[in-house]
Order: C-alpha cells, then structure tokens, then sequence
C-alpha cells in the first residue's frame, strides 16, 4: 500500500511543473513596452510603437489618436509635446494603460504644442453643442446594418466584378469571419467575400450580376456602388472610429449662431435675397454709382475686394473635404445655407457703410468696430458696444494674420510646389516672392487693392468656373445619376455618412465657414465704398455669397460628384479636387495649382485691410500705425511659407469664425434700423428719385 501511495506523490511531484506551467500560460502578466520616436523637426509627425508579450493574444489596441486603427501596434501623426494615451487589452479582458508624450525638439514644435490647447479650449467654445449637452437629441451616430463591399475595393479601380456565387443563403444568420460569396473580377480573377460581423445577411445582388462596372456611369455616381450585401443586427449600433470611440454627430454652436443668424435676417427683410437680387447687380454693374458720392471704391471693387477674400482654399479644399464626409447631399445643404448667408451679408455691410468715418484727409475707417460701438451708443448700451467693437478689432487683427494670411500663403506653397517641385524646399523664398507681389498692392491702400481685386476676382472664377464646366461637360451623361445622389444623400442619407444630422451640418458648416456672412469682414471692404445710400451696398452684397457659395462651391462639388471622385477615402481636400480635374486632362491640376494661387493672393491681399482697419481702431488711425501693420502682415506672410505652424494656423483660423459672435450680437440689435432704411430706400427706388449713372440713362 505503502508502496503504492509513494508511486502517486512521484506523479504528483512530476507533474507540478506542467500544472504550473499551463497557469501561468492562461494566467500570466500582461506587458505593454512603448518606443517614442520623433522623426524630423517638422511638426505632427511623431511616432508611438508598442511591443506587448504576456496575456492572451489576440490583443486590441485602443489609442487616443482616433485615426489608428484597433489593430495597430503603431501610431503615427502625433503631436510633439502633447500628452497621448494607449490601452492594451487582451482577448481574455486583461488590459493595460499607457500615457506618453513624445519630446518636441525644434522651435516649431514646443510653439505648436504650447498653442495646441488653446486651439482646444476655442475649439470646444466655437463647436460645443448645446442640444446634445441639454440632452434634446442623442449625438450617437447609430446603424442597423454594416455594409459588405468588393474586398479592398478602391472608387478609382477599372475593374468590373460579378457575384459568382452565394455560399450562405438570403436571410441566414453568420458569424464574423464566415465566408459568405465568391465574386469574380473581368479579368477572370475569384476573390472570396467574409462576414465582418455577427447578424443576419442580407443579398443586394444576385448570382451572376454584376456588382460594380466602371463603364456604367451609373455606378460611377451612385454611393456604395460596390456593395453587394449587407449583415442586419438585431439591435442598432453606434458607428466606431478606427481606434473604437463611438463615432457622434454635433451640431456646433458656431453653426447655429450663424444659420439662425442668415434665416432670421432674411425673415426679418422679407426674404430680400430674393426681391433685391436683380437691383443688386444693376449695382454691381454700376447703374447707380455717383462719382460725386463720399467713398474712395465703387460698388463693383467693394463686392470684387469682399468676393476675394472668401472665395480661396476653403472653395477647393474645404468643399472636397465637406463632400468626402457628408456625401453628394452635402451639396444640397451647402446651396441652401449660401442662400440664406445673403441677408446676413445685406444687414452687415449696410451697418459698414452707415457708421463709416471718412477723416478730413479722405480716409475711410469702418466696419464692425463702429457699428458695434456707436451704433449700439445710441441705444444707450455704450459699455456693451464698447467691448463688443474691441473684442472684434482684437479677433480680426489675430484673424488677419492667420487665416487670412499664413494659411493661405502655407497651402498656397503646397500647392504650387506639387506642381513645380524646384520650388520644395524652398518656401522660405516662395514666401519673400509672395510677400514682395502683395506688399505692391497694399502698400497703396483700398484704392489699389479695389482696383487689383476688380481685375484678379473676375479673373480668378473664370479661370476656375470653366474648368469645371469642361469635367462636368465630359461627364455630362451622369447629370442624372448627379442630381439624384444629391437630393437622395440630403434627404435619406446613411449612417455611413453620418446620418441625416451629419450630412445636414457638413453642408451648413462649409457654407457658413466660406462666405464668411455673419463675420463682419466684408462690412469694412463695403465701409469704403462710394455712395450717398448706405442699403445700397448692403443690395450689392446680395451677390457675394451667391458667387462664393452658391456658384463656386456648388461648382466644386458638381466637379466631384460628375467625375465619381466624391466617393474616394484617404485623400485630402485639395488633391481630390485636383485628382477630378486630373480624370479629364492630365495637365488640368496645373490649372488648378494656379487658380489657387489666384485665391490665395486675391484673399490675402483682402485681409490685409481687414486687418488692418482692425488694428487702427486699436492702436490709432494714423499712417505709421497703417505702415507698422503693412509690415508686419508680410513678415507673416513669408512666415507662413517657410514654417509649419499646424496649431498657430488652426486657432488663427478659428478666429475668424470667432468674430462672427461680437458681430451678429449687433446685427440683431441693430435689424429694426436696417429694415426702416431699407423701407426709406425703396420707396425712393420706387418712386425713381435715386441716382442713375448718366451711362444708364435712356
């Protein structure tokens, strides 16, 4: 007996180390090591590496970069000096969390890093959304399906496939990783097709259809033309962006300000975008410019100087972006709005024209900053205007500089060096050559810029509204496909587009953010203007969001929904814009290089007296503080070549979206005087009593 119990502890003691073992196998430690990389001294190119033992694999990686995927072990695109985070978590629900910051190294990148969370703080002031907070809706973008598409299917591909076969049957169940079809390329080529997710398979085509043929146009225009099923989920889900954070949907409080701003005004003066269209641009043609009339500019330069400093990158590359997210119906929205910014865009440069000081030297100093103060004085709210009028001057110096300046001269050089590469590298003297060309017309003042902006703007859209016709002209048969995506997409669209509520402010913001109505700018180009009348430049107005948005950007988005580019991912706004011209002509995106370049010296040249009209309202009206300005705006224009700024441009960006909020607390203010003299105006229109340019006389 003895004899065999010592047999059983020998087993025992034997097989210890294998109990052990296999423990410590299913049980043992997770171990997450990260390497830091800092490649260059350029900005917003770090790198985060990890190397993970222990644990269970598979592992899921959940970084706070919201572009690295779930399944990648690096990160990349991250901002030097800023805090960043990743969380391990293996398939046994082990996780560990890691925080680093990747040193900043160069000057520009401890400057980009420092300004980084002031852009946050602005950000989250400018984009709050005040629906979702007060809880009215659910900002979660929600779907009850996912999509299953042609396996690494690109919207530029030149293959036409077929479904061959169906290997799980309509409205059966499958699980993630079921192999579920088998399609076949033209060329012959059988790629099998796998359940992504867990739910019920739905088929969108038949055995032996074709799914996506590049030759049908149809399927050029039409979204997710490469879909071939779909797996429905029992309950809806929240989309995810790649590093798993649920994907919501807001509704800026920028936005609102703005769109309730346009709509109010246009209710308020009986929807004169439409009644003053046809007399603002009998104005814009110079029927009624009086030559005797206070002024320096007529009204034709005060709309070309307004024109070119909204129509720029954002017209390009911001309609791309707009329409890559929020889908052709983004399209629709966008028109819509720029319909509306046309009244709001009437209140203000009446309000520039009306408070205007013309000095004993004939120099005009206009704009917000006087309306806000004096017009809001004689409403017994001095110390409001005041502050108001300060805080404007004081975002349009800031915005002047950055928006209206080193973001255009930054892009324009981009831009431009693609398409002659001698120049890369070399932006340091892109900027001193940009700088020179723009010094020579500023330095002479709004006459000088109103003379070159007449000549440049109408120029400019030319140049680039043609070029549009001719892709929308080769592409001429999908005018149908075209206008149904639009109407379809604004109307239904899909959760992979974000949903109505997605699409709906995608096409609201570009709009808003383009033609600058509601910002004020525009009101101190106006400011200067010759006239008697001062509703009669808020009638020439009228045309400028409708040249910006509602012909330009709608032109830009026609481009890419006609040419199929709409539906590309990974491309950013302005090489998916110059891709569409590309698919007609080879050369055309020289074209477009130099139409940029047109935009951004027309809008650089704009706010430069936006700026500076600023900047004498706060440091004083005379010359030497004009001169100091001047100097000061070109430094930044080569400043902006030769550096990369990301932060610094973001936030100088942002303030002129910023603005827009001492500006229409002023315009609401002040509508009942805009609408008594507009009521004054035209009953003298009526009754023939204005003046009538003697060119336009019978």
């Amino acid at each position: 007996m003895n004899k065999y119990l010592y047999c059983l502890f020998v087993l025992l003691i034997s097989l210890n180390p294998l109990l052990a073992q296999d423990q410590l196998n299913t049980d043992k430690s997770l171990f997450v090591e990260l390497e830091l990389k800092n490649p260059s001294r350029e900005i917003n190119d770090a790198e985060a590496m990890l190397q993970v033992s222990g644990g269970v694999a598979p592992y899921t990686y959940y970084w706070s970069n919201k572009e690295t995927s779930m399944q990648a072990t690096k990160s990349t695109g991250l901002i030097e000096g800023m805090a960043h985070q990743v969380r391990v978590v293996d398939s046994q629900g082990n996780e560990v969390t890691k925080s680093f910051k990747i040193p900043a190294q160069s000057i520009t990148e401890i400057f980009n890093s420092k300004v980084q969370p002031a852009v946050d703080v602005l950000a989250s002031i400018l984009f709050w959304d005040p629906f979702a907070s007060l809880g009215v809706y659910d900002p979660v973008v929600y779907t009850q399906h996912e999509r299953i598409g042609i396996p690494k299917w690109d919207a530029t591909t030149q293959a036409a496939y077929t479904l061959k076969t169906w290997l799980v049957a309509d409205g059966e169940s499958v699980k993630t990783g079921d192999k579920i079809a088998i399609i076949q390329s033209d060329s012959g080529k059988e790629m099998p097709v796998f359940a992504s997710v867990n739910g019920s398979l739905e088929h969108k085509v038949g055995e032996g259809e074709v799914i996506y043929n590049p030759d049908d146009q149809k399927d050029v225009i039409q979204a997710n033309a490469h879909i071939l099923a779909r797996i429905a989920f029992e309950e809806p889900r929240p989309l995810l962006h790649n590093n798993g954070e649920v994907r919501t949907n807001t509704i800026p409080f920028i936005v609102i300000w703005l769109i309730l701003g346009s709509i109010f005004f246009t209710f308020r003066l009986g929807f004169i975008n439409i009644s003053g269209f046809k007399h603002s641009i009998d104005l814009a043609r110079g029927k009624y410019d009086n030559p005797d009339a206070p002024g320096t500019i007529t009204h034709f330069q005060a709309m070309a100087t307004a024109v070119s400093a909204t129509v720029g990158l954002g017209n390009i590359a911001g309609v791309a972006v707009a329409i890559s997210l929020g889908g052709a119906g983004a399209t629709f929205w966008m028109f819509l709005a720029g319909f509306f910014a046309m009244s709001l865009k009437f209140v203000e440069c009446t309000l520039g024209v009306k408070y205007r000081f013309i000095n004993k030297e004939g120099r005009i100093f206009g704009g917000p900053m006087n309306y806000l103060r004096y017009g809001l004085e004689k409403k017994n709210l001095k110390g409001l205007g005041k502050f108001l009028a300060i805080l404007f001057a004081v975002l349009g110096v800031g915005a002047s500089f950055g928006g209206g300046n080193m973001l255009q001269s930054n892009q324009a050089f981009k831009i431009v060096s693609e398409q002659l590469p001698f120049l890369q590298g070399h932006g340091f003297w892109f900027g001193v050559i940009f700088a020179l060309l723009i010094g020579a017309v500023i330095i002479g003042g709004i006459n000088s810029i109103a003379r070159v902006t007449g000549r440049v703007v109408p120029f400019m859209a030319a140049v680039y509204i043609i070029g549009c016709l001719i892709v929308i002209g080769v592409h001429i048969e999908n005018i149908g496909g075209a206008f149904a995506a639009i109407f379809n997409g604004a109307l239904s669209a899909d959760a992979l587009k974000g949903g109505f509520i997605g699409v709906l402010i995608i096409g609201l913001q570009r709009a808003a953010f383009s033609s600058e109505a509601g910002v004020g700018s525009a009101a101190i180009a106006h400011s200067a203007s010759k006239t008697n009348t001062p509703i009669a430049d808020g009638f020439t107005s009228l045309v400028e969001p409708f040249i910006d948005t509602m012909v330009v950007c709608t032109m830009t988005a026609l481009v890419l929904i006609f040419s199929g580019m709409h539906e590309r991912t990974g491309l950013g706004g302005v090489e998916l814009t110059s891709d569409a011209f590309g698919s007609v002509i080879s050369w055309f995106p020289a074209v477009l290089a130099f139409a940029v370049f047109l935009f951004a010296f027309s809008t650089m040249v704009s706010w430069s007296y936006y700026g500076m009209r600023s900047w004498t309202y706060l440091f004083g009206r005379s010359k030497q503080s004009e001169l100091v300005f001047k100097v000061l705006f070109l430094v930044f224009v080569v400043l902006g070549a030769s550096v990369s700024l990301g932060a610094v441009l973001t936030f100088a960006d942002m303030m002129i979206l910023a603005m827009s909020f001492p500006n229409i607390i002023g315009l609401y203010l002040l509508s009942s005087e805009v609408r008594a003299d507009l009521k004054l105006y035209l009953a003298k229109l009526k009754k023939g009593e204005l003046y009538i340019n003697p060119k336009f006389r019978e």
